[in-house]
């Protein structure tokens, strides 16, 4: 094995070694979020906006209600929702009222 080709696998290994470090960390930091939905703003949601979109980032509107924000446990039925039918963010999806402003 030539210096070249030793230097390059010694980096894929470091590099494969520190992903995987990571990944714990990560997935910790997601079991402590949920999703909430009719928080996120437009273009700014995390994943699921209806119909017809891909994922993160296709939010149409503000508050829109069929689009999540992952937000920490607990606390999405306090954050405010003006197109949610409770005011709130919630749990599942929606129909949005008119947004009250």
């Amino acid at each position: 094995m030539n210096k070249q080709t030793m230097a390059t696998t010694l980096a894929l290994a470091l590099g494969s070694v520190l992903v995987s470090a990571a990944m714990p960390a990560a997935a910790a930091d997601m079991s402590n979020m949920e999703k909430c939905f009719g928080v996120a703003m437009k273009g700014k949601n995390d994943c699921k906006a209806g119909a017809g979109t891909t994922c993160a980032g296709t939010a149409k509107i503000d508050f829109q209600g069929n689009a999540w924000k992952a937000v920490p446990a607990g606390t999405c039925l306090k954050i405010a929702s003006p197109t949610s039918p409770t005011g709130y963010g919630q749990l599942q999806a929606f129909t949005e009222v008119k947004a009250k402003m």
